[in-house]
């Protein structure tokens, strides 16, 4: 057995050997030297891509934002915000709230912390709560741009409906409720004893 583990050992060493003596070539244009290149043209093109995406979503979201705004503060800073999308929060001022017919257009002031804006909306829906109720103040929150004579252009009226328990403290008061009759099983507060 000794014969085949020699001669096992000299087929290793002379393939070694065969080995030591070939030269290497190193080629120039092989995949090898490309690669780089490839590389770094695909890290660019990934680069350019996820800048113009990043750019595209960054200049969208700028005509898309809505600044939320008190009505003090939109007269304060009237000049800063008359590019921008608002929504002006205040209550309706009592006696103000007019109705055109044609255009169709709902005119009002609102007021907040000693200072009024004037509002115009031309839709032909507004809310059920959207009404000029003598005994309530009612809470609208005005969504639109702010025009250059400081006029607020409404695109959407939303008005705070007070809560049915608010309701309920108010009958018992006396008060009527703004939108309708009194509220299921409340008696007004004659009848209460």
């Amino acid at each position: 057995m000794s014969g085949v583990d020699d001669d096992l050992r000299s087929a290793v060493l002379e393939s070694e050997a065969d080995e030591v003596a070939r030269p290497v070539v190193v080629s120039e244009t092989g995949p090898a030297r490309n690669r780089p290149r490839k590389e770094l043209a695909l890290l660019l093109a990934l680069l350019v891509m996820g800048g113009s995406i990043l750019a595209l979503v960054m200049t969208s979201f700028n005509d898309a934002a809505i600044y939320s705004k008190g009505v003090d503060e939109v007269v304060q800073h009237g000049a800063d915000l008359q590019s921008k999308n608002l929504r002006v929060q205040g209550t309706l001022v009592k006696g103000t709230l007019v109705r055109r017919e044609s255009p169709c257009e709902y005119r009002f002031r609102l007021k907040k912390n000693g200072s009024e804006i004037g509002v115009s909306c031309a839709q032909r829906m507004v809310p059920d709560t959207f009404r000029d109720v003598p005994e309530i103040d009612v809470d609208v929150t005005a969504t639109g741009k702010l025009a250059a004579d400081g006029h607020f252009q409404a695109s959407e009226i939303m008005a705070k409906c007070p809560s049915k328990y608010d309701m309920k403290q108010r009958a018992a008061a006396g008060e009527k409720a703004p939108h309708g009759g009194m509220p299921p099983g409340v008696a007004p507060a004659a009848q209460v004893n």
